[in-house]
């Protein structure tokens, strides 16, 4: 008799996981002219604000895997989900920038560490023959939030103008994610044999080194699309509004893959899956780089899209499978802040080829890197997987 996949659990972590991601992304289009308009701020400030986020998560994912790893994962789990929650209310009794500099800096942390904590605590609740394919509709959350939320964000600043009323609906939305988080039963974990406190294993799994060397170049090829493809449409191509629908038809082949990649997972197609994401994405990255027109452009963000959504839970269930069962909060961080690294990579080094050689360099930049990491996968990874594989 198969397991149920959608328990009662899972379902609320998932639920739980789609507020997350819908709050953050209700906000994050609109402060560039939110730190505009209400503070005068120019480019080089903004960015400055913005970046301390994004360096504060980061720094956040190793200790949060330790944490749920070491601790009460339930206990965790709200402790930072509240944090999260509790610090959008910054955002309206915010009165000068410095302070919502401070205040936008510190919630990196506590989102660093949810995306942790919730991620592990949704294999957690899943049946361990489920498992992979839970994690490749858990994923599911994130693309339909992304898809949603800046939508909605962008709708009410045009109707309204007011963004109190946009900081308020995350607030709401992260509170109601947390109080579904509150009524999740979790199973008993065992507790983490004695280890070295300093031991960088508690931090960074060791065993998935090579796994993590190929999400760091996947995150860096994304890293230069996603940051310069607006300016880069504006600039070469002329379309002007079309930053938000290169997302959403990225988002429509996240969504796609991963329904169509959720039965190879049920069936344990782990590598496969990983296989044909890969090379997928490889020639969405290819398409971008050599087709200068409107079709390469959104051809390319439906192809990446497509083949991300098959990397995504193949990976993450690589890590999971490569990792202890009491260290799986340290295997979903060490994943994400591999992707974090690549993410930053790819904003910086991107931006040098731009500004030194061009939009073109750029561009093919990406490919190279995502190129690399397709063979070190095939050439290494993949039978470094199933060789350590638990």
């Amino acid at each position: 008799m198969k397991e149920r996949l959608w328990n009662s659990n899972y379902t609320k972590v998932w639920t739980a996981n789609f507020m997350i991601f819908f709050s953050f992304m209700v906000v994050t289009p609109l402060l560039p002219l939110y730190l505009s308009e209400n503070y005068h701020a120019d480019k080089d400030t903004i960015g400055l604000v913005l970046s301390g986020y994004t360096l504060t998560a980061l720094l956040a994912r190793p200790i949060a895997g330790y944490l749920v790893d070491s601790y009460p994962r339930k206990l965790i789990l709200l402790t930072t989900y509240f944090l999260f929650f509790a610090l959008f209310a910054g955002y309206l009794i915010a009165g000068t920038m410095t302070l919502f500099a401070i205040i936008r800096t510190t919630h990196g942390a506590p989102m660093g560490a949810v995306t942790v904590a919730n991620s592990t605590c949704a294999i957690d609740v899943l049946h361990p023959t489920r498992r992979a394919e839970g994690i490749g509709y858990y994923g599911l959350s994130n693309n339909l939030a992304t898809s949603i939320a800046p939508t909605i964000g962008l709708l009410i600043y045009d109707t309204i103008g007011n963004y109190n009323v946009i900081f308020l609906i995350a607030l709401l939305a992260a509170g109601v994610g947390c109080a579904i988080n509150a009524t999740v039963h979790f199973p008993a974990k065992e507790v983490v044999p004695n280890k070295s406190p300093l031991s960088l294993d508690r931090f960074f799994l060791l065993r998935a080194w090579s796994e993590g060397v190929v999400m760091t170049c996947v995150g860096t090829s994304y890293g230069v699309l996603a940051t310069y493809l607006a300016i880069y449409g504006k600039e070469v191509l002329h379309i002007t509004a079309g930053t938000g629908a290169w997302f959403a038809v990225l988002s429509s082949g996240l969504i796609l893959s991963r329904l169509i990649g959720a039965r190879s997972l049920r069936r344990g197609r782990i590598v496969q899956n990983v296989n044909h994401g890969i090379l997928i994405s490889l020639f969405g990255y290819l398409l971008f780089a050599t087709l200068h027109t409107p079709i390469g452009y959104y051809g390319a963000a439906l192809i990446i899209g497509l083949g991300n959504g098959h990397i995504w839970p193949g990976m993450q269930t690589m890590f999971i499978t490569l990792a202890p069962h009491y260290q799986r909060g340290t295997a979903n961080s060490t994943q994400l802040t591999c992707w974090d690294i690549g993410m930053g990579l790819g904003v910086i080094c991107g931006g040098l080829a731009i500004h030194h050689t061009g939009y073109l360099s750029a561009f093919w930049f990406a490919f190279i890197v995502n190129l690399l990491g397709v063979i070190f996968y095939f050439l290494y990874v993949k039978n470094h997987y199933l060789r350590h594989r638990r």
